[in-house]
C-alpha cells in the first residue's frame, strides 16, 4: 500500500466502528482526508485494534513521521535548550504530555493541543496503553504527578504524561505554582528512573490552564536546573515553545544564567 491507500483503509476501519459511519462519504482531497482520519482517532474511545489495523497504521504513522522531517536530540546541546515546533517531530528518549486527569488524550476531533496531537501521530495504542494504566489506579491522576509510556509511532522514545494545574483565578494560587512545579520534578524523576538523558517539556499549563505564560516559564526553568543539580542521567533538556512569545520569555530566562 501506498499512503493513500493506507489512510483510506485506516478511514474505513474506523467508520466501520462508528454508528452513523454508513453515512460519511470519505472526501478526495488528500489533506481534508487526513483531518478525517484524524478526528475519528480522536474519538475512539480505547480498544484493542487488530493486527492488520495496527501494521498499517504503524507503516502510515511512521512515514508520516518521516514526511514532517524527524528532528534528531543532535541537534541540541548538553543543558537546557529551546525549541520553536512541533513536538511529535523530536527524535528524543522522552516527550512530556501536558495530559488532563484522565490521562487517555483529547477527544475533541482535530483540536489543537498537544495532547491531541501527541495521541494522533503516536497512534491509537497510546490510548489503549493509558486506559489500562488508569483501569489499574482506578482513580483520575493528581494534579502534578507523572506516568511513563512507550511512544509507540512518534520518534521518540517514551511519552512522559503529566497532568498541570489549572489557574481559576485572576493569577496562579501558591498552591498551583507548588503543583506546576511538581509537574516538572516529578517527570525528570521518571525520566531519571528510567535511564532517560533527554527530555522535552511543552509548556505545561499555559493556555486553556490559565497558566500565565511567564511565569510558568519561570518555574520551568528554574525547576529544571535545581533538578539538573543533582547526579542524574539526564543530559539534555529542551523547551519546546510554539508561539514566537514564548520562545522570547525562554531565551530571556536562559541569557539570565
Amino acid at each position: 500500500m501506498d499512503q493513500t491507500q493506507r489512510r483510506i483503509y485506516l478511514i474505513h476501519q474506523l467508520l466501520a466502528e462508528h454508528p452513523d459511519g454508513s453515512a460519511i462519504t470519505i472526501p478526495a482531497d488528500p489533506q481534508k482526508q487526513r483531518r478525517l482520519l484524524r478526528a475519528l482517532v480522536n474519538i475512539r474511545p480505547a480498544h484493542p485494534i487488530s493486527p492488520e489495523f495496527k501494521n498499517v497504521q504503524d507503516q502510515y504513522l511512521q512515514e508520516r513521521a518521516r514526511q514532517k522531517g524527524i528532528v534528531s536530540e543532535d541537534l541540541f546541546h548538553p543543558g537546557l535548550n529551546i525549541w520553536q515546533g512541533d513536538i511529535t517531530r523530536l527524535q528524543v528518549d522522552a516527550i512530556v504530555n501536558a495530559a488532563n486527569s484522565e490521562m487517555t488524550g483529547c477527544y475533541l476531533p482535530n483540536h489543537n493541543c498537544i495532547d491531541n496531537a501527541i495521541h494522533t501521530f503516536a497512534g491509537i495504542e497510546l490510548r489503549n496503553n493509558c486506559a489500562q494504566l488508569m483501569a489499574v489506579q482506578g482513580h483520575p491522576e493528581p494534579t502534578g504527578q507523572a506516568k511513563i509510556t512507550p511512544a509507540f509511532n512518534l520518534p521518540s522514545k517514551y511519552v512522559i504524561h503529566t497532568v498541570g494545574p489549572i489557574v481559576a483565578g485572576a493569577v496562579p494560587t501558591a498552591t498551583n505554582v507548588d503543583q506546576l512545579a511538581a509537574s516538572y520534578r516529578n517527570s525528570l524523576q521518571l525520566a531519571a528512573q528510567h535511564h532517560l538523558t533527554s527530555i522535552t517539556f511543552p509548556c505545561i499549563s499555559t493556555g486553556v490552564f490559565r497558566f500565565p505564560n511567564w511565569q510558568a516559564a519561570t518555574v520551568a526553568v528554574r525547576t529544571v536546573t535545581d533538578f539538573l543539580r543533582n547526579n542524574t542521567t539526564i543530559k539534555k533538556v529542551i523547551f519546546n515553545v510554539f508561539k514566537d512569545t514564548d520562545r522570547s520569555i525562554y531565551q530571556q530566562l536562559l541569557s539570565q544564567d
